[in-house]
């Protein structure tokens, strides 16, 4: 599957989509999205934690399938995350750079930035890449 078809097809899948990831960018050695504040903050107004894990491992996954390749998947077996500073409105936008692409693993670092580029998370997201099902 190329660049153009992860962007396109939503292979993304359900979660992502629930909490309005769009993705902008996608290779194996870089990944960008973004995702809306609104509709993903905790009790406080503020964007929530997991969310901000949701956009990480979302990037990051996509990445590792691209470094995968055809008939191989990713499956994110280790996610850290710090959160740096609250955001409460706009979009908050992610770039996954890959670290390590291996035959068996892939790490991507993730920086997660608000509308006035200011960090609001780091994140790495290691997966382990196995051959497709039934390939």
């Amino acid at each position: 599957m190329g660049d153009a078809e992860i962007l396109s097809e939503g292979v993304h899948g359900d979660l992502a989509k629930t909490m309005g990831v769009e993705f902008l960018e996608a290779s194996a050695e870089r990944v960008v999205g973004r995702m809306p504040v609104k509709g993903n903050t905790q009790p406080y107004g503020l964007l929530h934690g997991g969310a901000s894990c949701v956009l990480a491992e979302s990037l990051g996954s996509i990445g590792a399938a691209l470094h995968a390749g055809a008939g191989r998947i990713a499956v994110g077996i280790e996610i850290n995350a710090t959160h740096h500073r609250s955001a409460t409105e706009g979009h908050v936008t992610g770039v996954a750079t890959r670290l390590h692409g291996g035959r068996s693993l892939a790490t991507y670092d993730i920086v997660i930035t608000d509308d006035e580029d200011r960090r609001v998370c780091t994140a790495r997201l290691t997966c382990m890449l196995r051959d497709a099902p039934g390939a």
